[in-house]
């Protein structure tokens, strides 16, 4: 992939206003293949509503317990982050809406996407409180106080940052359901995440087909925008209540961490995008290239780093087993 900033305007006279007028036909585009590809799912096809029953409270339940649940421990943990992820699905709409706008090509999208995502949450909380996978009683806890805080992004100031942004974490969030739905211990857990991840997907094809267009478009921006991002990504449920320690559990567990991090999100988006070959840069795009580079040394040494640990940590555990 070659771009020539000769092509181009100069990027300094790219606004977002100009952006998104210069990339509505890409969005329409991505839309109208998104629309021919996105099956639509029904979510209550995906709950096991045979296995429901009434908790303590009103009407006389049966009271919450761990064990009433096949789902594992860091299954349990990890779909608490999830779907507290997606309960700030108001938040999101406001912030993708406010940036993007509700008119033509971009609006329709905004909507669509809200109504796909809607689905997820949908879904996860019914199988939660069906199978009594989680405590409902801190789950709703936890929800107050979470959305109570709202969501505001790191990527609010800039449309090209937002786009970026959401390439990666789209995938981000499509691998921590999958390995969520792996690690759970139930099938049927391990089959719903599986469908939402499938909309994840798609949502990040979109995303990182529009910031292809974004780099032929304004290359030194777009360049700027992705190290900007990948540098000082975060997760969206970063603020909701015991999110470290949370984000520690999955880590361990092989739901998300730096090796997943670094493997298997943000290399690939990347790769397809040909980000470390594009050349023709300008000072300030060349500038960004090379610190993304450097910083993905880094991230990958890191993520080394973690990977060594958890071998130890496994070879303690099996050599206590075996004692």
């Amino acid at each position: 992939m070659t771009v020539s900033t000769a092509l181009h305007p100069n990027t300094d006279e790219w606004t977002d206003a100009r952006l998104l007028y210069a990339l509505e036909e890409v969005v329409e585009k991505e839309l109208n293949r998104h629309m021919k590809v996105a099956n639509d799912w029904m979510p209550h096809e995906y709950v096991p509503w045979s296995d429901g029953r009434n908790f303590a409270g009103p009407l006389e339940g049966e009271p919450w317990a761990p064990d009433q649940s096949k789902v594992t421990a860091i299954g349990r943990t990890a779909l608490v982050v999830n779907l507290l992820t997606e309960d700030n699905l108001p938040s999101y709409h406001h912030e993708i809406a406010t940036l993007f706008g509700r008119d033509g090509a971009w609006g329709t999208w905004v909507h669509r996407w809200t109504a796909e995502e809607g689905r997820h949450g949908i879904v996860m909380r019914d199988y939660l409180l069906t199978s009594r996978a989680v405590d409902p009683d801190e789950l709703e806890r936890f929800r107050m106080a979470h959305m109570s805080e709202g969501f505001e992004s790191d990527n609010r100031h800039s449309m090209l940052h937002s786009v970026a942004y959401v390439a990666f974490q789209e995938l981000a969030t499509r691998v921590s359901h999958r390995n969520t739905g792996h690690e759970s211990g139930d099938p049927v857990c391990d089959r719903m995440l599986a469908r939402i991840a499938k909309d994840e997907n798609l949502h990040m094809i979109f995303y990182r087909n529009l910031l292809r267009a974004a780099f032929d478009l304004a290359p030194d921006l777009t360049m700027r925008a992705v190290r900007d991002v990948v540098v000082d990504f975060r997760m969206p449920g970063h603020g909701m209540p015991g999110f470290e320690r949370a984000a520690a559990r999955m880590a361990l567990g092989g739901i998300y961490n730096l090796r997943i991090h670094h493997d298997d999100v943000i290399q690939p988006v990347l790769r397809f995008l040909k980000v470390m070959e594009i050349d023709g840069l300008g000072p300030e795009g060349l500038k960004a290239q090379e610190e993304l580079g450097l910083y993905l040394d880094g991230l990958d040494g890191e993520a080394r780093k973690f990977d060594e640990k958890l071998a130890a940590r496994e070879a303690r555990k099996q050599a206590r087993a075996s004692a």
